[in-house]
């Protein structure tokens, strides 16, 4: 790739809604100032539960075409953050949604969490060395929740990010390149607790509420290194949330997954620094990805001054 915008930002997720729900404020920000967002997915998301009736017959053990339209959703949800590179690790469909732990679709052929990582990071290193990104937004080891696949995600990222670094390594696959800093999705605990609290406050409209637990990610405060305030991207981020219909369910500042038990729809975006050095005086998270990143400038004070497309 030529003529590389000088913000490069590189998020790697398991399946199409996950960068919405995680990442989608911080995605419309930084691609609203002109930074290179490229969003890498891993599998298709084809053993997801499907939310509306006139969907049913796509899932997995009904027509099995969930896969495709998922393919479809995830486009509409990069237009409304206006991301215009959203790539497929390998290639649509290479590897397969391995469901949730413990059954038996993790142990299919082609499923991702089969799938041997060094096997699975050079199709990411071929794409690290091709957008060459200071910075990598991806899982913790526990993939946020457990899931297998955001498991091998997280793998797959922190793999790719060593070998796309390595001069002897692959040397087809493009030049050399080091990521700057690698960032892990977190919630801290007390914002969980508020929106939680929220929620509560809201009233007999949201009768199923999920527990702290089942959002992904959820840490002490103390460990949070860095703050996106992606406010200005509210209406952005639940639009795309939306277009993953099969999955989502929006209403408002709350959303539901399959299991019908809502939670807080968070614009403001949290990370753990876990490579390189932060931008942020001591004590202070920092504002900004790219913090620190040698010749770039980031979106604090300019986030929300040119909305996405």
């Amino acid at each position: 790739m030529t003529d590389l915008p000088a913000q490069r930002l590189l998020l790697v997720h398991a399946h199409p809604d996950d960068e919405s729900i995680n990442n989608g404020a911080t995605m419309a920000a930084y691609a609203a100032t002109g930074a290179h967002v490229t969003l890498v997915t891993c599998t298709l998301g084809e053993e997801g539960e499907v939310i509306p009736p006139g969907l049913a017959h796509l899932a997995a053990d009904r027509e099995d075409a969930l896969g495709a339209h998922r393919i479809g959703e995830l486009a509409a949800a990069m237009r409304e953050l206006g991301v215009r590179d959203h790539r497929f690790l390998g290639g649509p469909g290479r590897y397969r949604d391995s469901g949730m732990m413990g059954v038996e679709q993790n142990h299919r052929a082609g499923a991702f969490w089969n799938t041997p990582v060094d096997e699975a990071a050079p199709y990411l290193v071929e794409v690290i060395r091709s957008v060459r990104p200071q910075v990598l937004v991806t899982y913790d080891p526990n993939g946020g929740y457990g899931h297998p696949d955001h498991i091998q995600a997280h793998r797959v990222a922190m793999r790719a990010a060593e070998l796309a670094a390595e001069p002897a390594f692959r040397q087809d696959l493009g030049e050399p390149h080091a990521i700057g800093k690698i960032y892990w999705n977190r919630v801290p605990r007390s914002v969980a607790e508020e929106g939680f609290a929220r929620l509560r406050a809201a009233g007999a409209d949201f009768q199923g509420i999920a527990d702290i637990g089942d959002v992904p990610g959820v840490v002490d405060d103390a460990l949070v290194t860095t703050e996106i305030d992606g406010t200005a991207y509210t209406a952005a981020k639940s639009a795309a949330m939306r277009a993953h219909a099969s999955q989502i369910a929006v209403d408002g500042p709350f959303f539901a997954l399959s299991n019908d038990r809502w939670q807080p729809l968070f614009v403001r975006e949290y990370y753990e620094l876990v490579r390189g050095a932060s931008g942020a005086p001591e004590g202070e998270r920092e504002t900004d990805l790219f913090a620190g990143v040698t010749g770039v400038t980031g979106v604090t004070g300019v986030a929300g001054t040119v909305g996405p497309a």
